[in-house]
């Protein structure tokens, strides 16, 4: 920022150089005149702006090192750290040696009375005394025990005729007499025993076909288009049902029913129910969270040979049909009648 008296010198270089200018040439015959008297300074201008700041400088030399401090105060004794964990047992000492016998101790108070003795030996038989009072006659003892059982007595005399035997066996059929005349129609008679029972009739031969069978850890989530394989068999006994293959074949001619109970993880469910390769009926779960559940069945007739099975209808992002040990997949059929 300029000074007033810095302003005022620059305004009289100005005026003096503005003079010289207006000063006619020597060669014009003129004489210069003594220089005026100097005019008043003129007024303080604004100050002018601040000058941009200047770019950084270079970085200077690193200063010597410092001498090392004093040392400082000890510090105040810290709480006391918690238990370490227990060291390992050490070896087993040495036994020492026996040490020298002490003076005996005071008695001890008397021990209780020791058993009985053995019974002694039974003394001779002395000599018979005198012939007693007769006494009276004492209580009636206890009863005594069964005896043993007596020889079989002799045959006694015949008793009285006893009272009629109940009706024997009923006899033969014997030969049929001759026809004789119409008699009097007489009073109905009392209900005949009711007859042996006759021997057991065969049985008849009901056909039979039926299946359950279950996925297991290694046929969980299977692929689309493709029978599912059911490999852990619940019951099989016909042989109807192939594990390998997932296909039920028609041995019996009739209406069966089938059925399934699917348990539903981590993605959708859509499965068919297909007889023949045509897509009988669908069943679709949407998956939300945890494990689902879905079923579905139906009646179909067949003939000898259909073939039946259960699969993934859509790509593989509806083939979350699960199995573990806490949750099954299953797969069942059988007749209901044949036709």
């Amino acid at each position: 920022m300029l000074f007033p008296r810095q302003i005022c010198m620059l305004f009289l270089l100005v005026l003096i150089n503005a003079a010289e200018q207006s000063v006619p040439d020597k060669n014009s015959g003129c004489v210069n005149g003594h220089p005026g008297i100097p005019g008043d300074p003129g007024h303080n201008g604004m100050p002018g702006r601040d000058g941009r700041d200047g770019a950084n400088g270079d970085k200077g030399d690193r200063g010597d090192i410092g001498t090392c401090g004093e040392v400082g105060k000890v510090g105040p004794k810290g709480d006391k750290g918690e238990h370490g964990v227990p060291g390992i047992a050490g070896v087993k000492g040495k036994r020492g040696d026996n040490g020298e016998r002490g003076p005996p101790g005071k008695m001890g108070p008397q021990g209780f009375s020791g058993p009985l003795g053995l019974k002694g030996q039974k003394g001779e038989l002395g000599l018979s005394g005198p012939q007693g009072i007769k006494g009276d006659v004492g209580p009636i003892g206890p009863e005594g025990s069964q005896g043993d059982i007596g020889y079989r007595g002799d045959k006694g005399i015949q008793g009285p005729l006893g009272p009629p035997g109940r009706p024997g066996p009923k006899g033969e059929l014997g030969q049929p007499g001759i026809k004789g005349s119409i008699g009097v129609r007489g009073e109905k008679g009392s209900k005949g025993d009711i007859g042996e029972q006759g021997p057991k009739g065969d049985m008849p031969e009901i056909p039979k076909s039926a299946f359950s069978a279950r996925l297991s850890e290694s046929t969980k989530l299977p692929g689309a288009s493709a029978p599912i394989r059911f490999d852990k068999i619940l019951y099989n006994r016909q042989g109807h049902y192939d594990p390998e293959t997932g296909r039920f074949t028609c041995a019996i001619s009739g209406a069966y029913f089938f059925s399934y109970h699917i348990t539903v993880y981590s993605r959708n469910v859509k499965v068919a129910l297909v007889k023949n390769g045509q897509k009988v009926i669908y069943t679709m779960d949407s998956y939300q969270a945890g494990e689902d559940q879905a079923s579905g069945g139906a009646v179909l007739e067949l003939e000898v040979g259909d073939k039946v099975w259960l699969q993934v209808a859509d790509k593989q992002l509806f083939n979350g049909l699960y199995a573990d040990e806490d949750d099954d997949t299953v797969f069942s059929g059988f007749l209901l009648f044949a036709t």
